[in-house]
């Protein structure tokens, strides 16, 4: 026995041996769980008062000591906490780290502390606080272990311009309901629409013939209907001239280039088309003709309204931009967005493919781009992989901060586009939000000096380690920005530009553009640069860092067009900046207009004295894009309420503001400020107006998510769907008329009879077709209005056809909750209400306040 009790204290301390050598950690962080409080706007002057709560849910104590715990943040933290239990200090970036003070007590399973802290602004939504918890042990510096669930305490903050029910109620109740079969069935608006009176049937029986030109149209509808038909056999095909029962797709001349006319009888269906991404346009009509329960579930026969149809688009660029850097999205998802922007005519997807926080395309030349800048994990030197961004936690394991596309990955993207008549431009972000890209060339830096290679270890560098300057970008890191002075930056550019060229060549498909960002340079960089000052020594042209603007653009456009390429970029790509009386000013570079680069323009935010910045290029004879914050980033919030996930740095942007959108005029559309209050129209006094020759320079027009807040591919579609409906309306249909109209009174009145049509054609057709479309999309579903009126509850819906739900004990509505029908009387109970889709899928809560 003693024998035996003694060969146990053996193994117990070589356990507790071999656990200390492998520095296992001595508790298990997934049993932290963490709750987010906002306590109390303007604390202290505009600082908000927040508190995390943790809670140890776990069998074992969670230490006092011998930790650090890690977060990011959008907002700058205060480093002394309100409770005086813990220090926050900020490491670069979003991240944040928490260290206990000598007051923090051990935690007991089941035992919760308070942590009080200051951030810099106003708690406005549920985007505005702390993410991504995870604990890292002083043992084992180098590990980061995430804490288990994180939720947030709701908060009904007083603020100025507080969307409330009763606020949604007042805007929807101008919205009247139209019947089905007075509205236009085809989405966007076609330029010329006519029903004609009754309808052909579309069922098993049904023949498809084309023009063989538009073999492929012809071969993409079938596959699109058979589904619908439940037809596990192709349709019959040909190419045979149209006959009875017949859907034809004929090639006609004199149509403009993506034109299409539509032409559907008792006896058959005709698209003509001079072209094949006209004949697929006419393709995507007719599929919105089809009655949204045929997406549904497999039907008989589909039943399509007789009409004649002539259509083309306004705009011959419809873009749509996604950024998978900051937060990745899977190919699978790619495809699913790539989907619904064919259905509504959209026909350029850019994908933002590099930031600070992340590289997401294989570039076989340079392996290191996605091994170390395709990967979050904690750390604090950025060798081996990136550090957690925007909630990604500690650990490398995850599926928004790790992720890339390889190159067959983006071949298949690249094919499955142009299928769909979609050019994708990528996007390589430079010389700004490239951490990623810097942090990789630095790791292969060192391994080839490992190695001896100091010539092969130099050639792609991007920045050099003794550049002291001092600089802080937007979202506040410290060594995120490219030295354009370096030769091996251009060794680099270079590379990058061939490894993609490479990709679209195997593909098969063309590529027109690639766009090399511009955005968001800070002060002070590359003051200090060893290699700024030698550059400067050597030409005369540089005086100062500003004119390695220009220098950097220069050279990089060269290399583009020796590729057969043009350029594309932000609008700061094509700006020359100076100043009047002393104050930064910007205005189009002369020297870069006679190389048609493409300016892509996002700066038009609402009184902070750029909003004429696309009218300025334009005019002057750039090329534009307009992709204009104020009214087509969908990655802001929708509006003002705690419940709305998103920025709003830039506005709130609900699905009026793409829809009233009015390109040539953006100033007359502007009612609201950034904040979402009345507009001082004072800030447009002095600003350029868009000529009749700026007009010609107007390309298109661009939407785009942002990724900082796109945690999953339900919360993408959410931000993206349905304002992309409100923006394929602007970029396709025909100029409306009342956005030409000059009668302030005449064009609200003609303005609100479209607004009204458009949301019944969404509630009644486009939305229940979204919900089964391409395996259904998790697009938002506004909440409710609710007000009191004459001692009931009132409740109404942005779009018709919705419905809403609710209960009086207190619980969320759910799909089987009652079916609000009339005013409801409160009898003392809690009343809440929630408006649902077809599927069952709900708004967030309505909760009327009760006097």
């Amino acid at each position: 026995m003693r024998y035996y009790f003694f060969v146990m204290l053996i193994a117990v301390a070589f356990t507790k041996a071999a656990a200390q050598t492998n520095n296992q950690p001595k508790f298990n962080a997934h049993d932290l769980t963490i709750n987010w409080e906002p306590v109390k706007n303007e604390y202290q002057k505009q600082e908000s008062l927040n508190a995390v709560t943790i809670t140890n849910t776990g069998k074992s104590t969670f230490p006092a000591t011998g930790w650090k715990m890690y977060f990011n943040s959008a907002r700058l933290v205060a480093k002394a906490t309100v409770t005086g239990n813990a220090t926050i200090d900020f490491v670069n970036g979003d991240l944040f780290s928490l260290t206990p003070t000598n007051t923090f007590t051990a935690l007991k399973p089941g035992a919760s502390v308070r942590i009080e802290f200051l951030d810099e602004e106003p708690v406005v939504n549920i985007t505005d606080g702390p993410e991504g918890f995870y604990v890292v042990w002083d043992n084992q510096p180098d590990k980061g272990y995430n804490t288990g669930e994180f939720t947030h305490t709701a908060f009904k903050p007083t603020y100025i311009g507080l969307v409330t029910p009763a606020t949604i109620y007042d805007q929807n109740k101008i919205i009247k309901d139209i019947p089905e079969q007075q509205l236009t069935k085809i989405f966007p608006t076609p330029v010329s629409y006519t029903e004609t009176g009754g309808m052909f049937m579309i069922d098993a029986k049904t023949t498809i013939t084309a023009s063989e030109d538009f073999y492929y149209e012809k071969d993409y509808l079938g596959k699109q209907l058979e589904p619908l038909l439940g037809k596990k056999e192709p349709l019959l095909t040909g190419t045979a001239k149209p006959a009875a029962n017949d859907i034809s797709i004929t090639k006609i001349p004199g149509l403009g280039a993506e034109a299409y006319e539509l032409k559907v009888t008792s006896a058959n269906i005709i698209i003509s088309a001079s072209t094949p991404a006209g004949a697929f346009y006419g393709i995507q009509s007719l599929k919105t003709l089809i009655p949204p329960a045929a997406w549904a579930h497999p039907q008989k026969e589909i039943s399509i309204p007789c009409l004649e149809v002539k259509d083309e688009p306004r705009f011959g660029f419809r873009g749509f931009m996604i950024d998978v850097s900051r937060n990745f999205q899977p190919k699978s998802e790619i495809f699913k967005v790539l989907d619904v922007l064919a259905l509504y005519k959209i026909n350029v997807f850019h994908m933002h493919l590099t930031e600070d926080e992340g590289w997401r395309l294989e570039i076989p030349s340079l392996p290191e781009l996605t091994e170390v800048g395709s990967k979050r994990g904690h750390t604090l030197d950025s060798k081996h992989f990136l550090p957690p961004s925007h909630g990604s936690g500690g650990e490398i394991d995850n599926k928004t901060g790790t992720g890339f596309y390889t190159r067959a990955d983006f071949i298949e993207i690249l094919k499955y586009a142009s299928k769909l008549h979609i050019m994708v431009e990528p996007e390589i972000e430079a010389p700004g939000h490239a951490r990623a890209a810097i942090k990789a060339m630095n790791a292969r830096y060192v391994r080839l000096m490992a190695e001896g290679k100091k010539d092969e270890a130099e050639r792609y560098l991007l920045y050099d380690p003794n550049d002291k300057s001092v600089y802080s970008s937007n979202q506040y890191w410290t060594d995120n920005i490219i030295d354009v002075s370096m030769p091996s930056t251009y060794n680099f550019v270079q590379t990058v530009i061939n490894d993609v060229v490479s990709m679209y060549k195997d593909a098969g498909v063309p590529f027109k553009t690639i766009n090399f960002g511009g955005d968001e340079v800070p002060a002070h960089v590359w003051e200090k640069s060893p290699a700024y000052l030698t550059l400067k020594a050597t030409h005369p042209e540089i005086q100062s860092t500003a004119d390695l603007w220009y220098y950097f653009y220069g050279r990089v456009n060269q290399l583009v067009k020796a590729r057969g390429l043009y350029l594309s970029g932000w609008e700061e790509m094509t700006l020359r900046k100076t100043t009047v009386d002393g104050n930064p000013y910007y205005v189009p570079n002369p020297d870069f207009m006679p190389e048609h680069l493409q300016a892509e323009v996002w700066n038009n935010t609402l009184g902070d004295g750029n909003e004429d910045l696309a009218y300025k290029l334009a005019n002057a004879g750039y090329k534009t894009v307009l992709t204009c914050v104020t009214n087509l980033y969908f990655d802001m919030a929708n509006y003002k309420s705690f419940d709305e996930p998103g920025y709003y740095w830039g506005a709130f942007a609900d699905i009026d503001k793409p829809y009233s959108f009015i390109p040539f005029d953006y100033f007359k559309n502007s009612k609201v400020d950034k904040n979402g209050l009345p507009i001082n129209r004072n800030i447009f006094i002095g600003k350029q107006r868009l000529t009749d020759y700026g007009k010609t320079n107007i390309i298109g027009l661009q939407s785009a998510v942002w990724g900082e807040n796109i945690k999953s591919t339900g919360r993408l579609e959410y931000m993206l769907l349905p304002r992309l409906l409100g923006f394929a309306e602007r970029a396709w249909s025909k100029d409306p008329e009342w956005a030409t109209e000059k009668n302030t009174t005449k064009s609200d009145s003609l303005y609100q009879q479209e607004w009204i049509k458009f949301l019944n054609v969404l509630g009644k057709r486009e939305l229940p077709r979204l919900s089964y479309y391409s395996g259904g999309y998790n697009y938002r579903i506004p909440k409710p209005g609710v007000i009191l009126q004459d001692g009931k509850y009132v409740a109404n819906e942005q779009f018709p056809g919705i419905v809403i739900r609710y209960t009086t004990n207190g619980k969320d509505p759910d799909a089987s909750s009652k079916l609000y029908n009339d005013a409801v009387t409160n009898n003392g109970n809690t009343l809440k209400f929630r408006a649902f889709d077809t599927k069952g899928r709900g708004s967030n809560v309505s909760e009327p306040v009760t006097p």
